[in-house]
This record gives structure tokens, sequence and C-alpha cells, in this order.
């Protein structure tokens, strides 16, 4: 019975691996995108995953999109095209030297 389980052992360590060092953080990055999806507000400057910046004119929780105003003019997308990461570089306090 001890050899049974003993023989499992390297497969759940291998598992426990996988998931501390890769599903793990996937979901909390997840979760914080879900999040900022959710806090953006009108008059917010974003920029999305596929580069285009802008502010953010309109919300619709309805279908989860938001218009954002460019300089081309306003255009609909859905609250997932917003890039966290360059968004949060665009927003980020000056720090002076």
């Amino acid at each position: 019975m001890g050899e049974g389980i003993s023989s499992f052992l390297p497969l759940i360590a291998m598992f426990a691996v996988v998931y501390f060092f890769m599903i793990a953080p996937q979901m909390k990055r997840a979760k914080k995108e879900k999040a900022f999806a959710a806090a953006l507000k009108r008059g917010d400057r974003v920029i999305t995953k596929s580069g285009m910046h802008g502010k953010v004119a309109e919300l619709n929780d309805k279908d989860n999109s938001c218009v954002i105003e460019t300089l081309a003019g306003k255009i609909k997308f859905d609250r997932s095209a917003i890039s966290m990461e360059m968004s949060s570089k665009l927003n980020a306090p000056v720090v002076k030297k």
C-alpha cells in the first residue's frame, strides 16, 4: 500500500509545481484585469491592446463595452480590449528627479 502512494508522489509534486508557477498567477492576473475593467470611469485615459490611445467617453454595463474618444472620433470597444499594463503606465504619476 505504501509503495503505491510513493509512486504517485512525483506526479502530485509535478502538478503542485505547475499549479503554483503557472495556473495560480494567471488566475490572479485575470482577476486584476477584471477589476481594472470594472473600475473604468468617464475621463480615464486608456490604451487599447491594439495600441489605440484615447479617453473613455461612455461606459455601457449592459454589454460590457465603452466608447473611447480618439483624435479620429469616438469608437466603441469591449472593455476587455483595454490594456491594463499600458493604461496604468500612461496614468502613472511622473516622478521628478
